[in-house]
């Protein structure tokens, strides 16, 4: 199983094997900001850094949004950091799922997922799988709710739609850990990656909060956090406190391993 990292470091390759990451996960820009990306790395840098690589999206992106000044630059930025990611040789691009405003139809959200999809399929496709991520909170948010997250997947699971399963925004959100897994493979039919983080929050509080998985002040069992890990089979990514990250990976390889 590939452990590793969110690297929030320019050599994040470098970095990564530091913490003893099998697989890295970066930013190709700023993650708050509408730029265009600009890959730190190369295909030639992961091709002989010998890690995996995933990318995430900046945080601004709505993909779901009826604003049109949010969710036109959001596809823009979703196909722009799609195509630089396949570039780099990564293994798939995270967008979390957005949310609609207050008074929105969410099925208008959705809808919009399905038209992202479709609008890239015409152009031959994304280059790297697109892997929606869960969220912790949002009245409109198309994947907080297990309910949402089926009628998110009856638009864009025919479109080969990946999924990325964030434990701290699960838990966050209300989901019971013990059974996570399957209930998301009943509604997706795959987990891609995992972001194993520990939340600093109780459970069910809506808070977007991690914590190291071990040695730190977090709230989930860190044995149920490898349970967790270990019914999904996917790569593993801890987005958790940079001082605990070799730490956490340690712990889940000799755990996982």
């Amino acid at each position: 199983m590939q452990i590793g990292a969110h690297i929030h470091d320019e050599d994040t390759l470098g970095v990564g094997k530091e913490r003893n990451a099998d697989v890295v996960q970066c930013f190709l820009g700023d993650p708050q900001g509408w730029k265009k990306p600009a890959p730190p790395l190369t295909a030639a840098d992961v091709e002989s850094s010998g890690l995996a690589v995933f990318v995430h999206s900046p945080y601004v992106v709505n993909v779901a949004s009826l604003n049109n000044r949010i969710r036109i630059p959001s596809r823009k930025l979703v196909t722009q950091h799609a195509a630089a990611s396949a570039d780099i040789g990564a293994k798939g691009l995270i967008v979390h799922g957005g949310h609609v405003r207050k008074d929105d139809d969410p099925q208008d959200g959705l809808t919009n997922w399905r038209k992202l999809f479709e609008r890239q399929a015409d152009e031959g496709g994304f280059g790297v799988p697109i892997l929606i991520e869960n969220t912790a909170g949002g009245d409109g948010a198309m994947a907080r709710h297990l309910d949402m997250l089926a009628r998110l997947w009856d638009e864009v699971g025919d479109f080969g739609a990946g999924f990325c399963l964030d434990t701290c925004h699960a838990y966050a959100a209300g989901w019971e850990l013990g059974d996570v897994v399957d209930k998301v493979k009943a509604i997706t039919g795959r987990i891609d990656l995992v972001h194993l983080n520990n939340s600093r929050d109780e459970f069910a509080s809506t808070r977007d909060r991690h914590a190291n998985v071990v040695d730190g002040d977090g709230t989930i069992d860190p044995e149920q956090l490898v349970e967790v890990a270990r019914a999904a089979e996917a790569p593993v990514i801890v987005e958790t406190p940079a001082e605990g990250q070799a730490a956490d990976i340690a712990y889940l390889r000799k755990a996982l391993n």
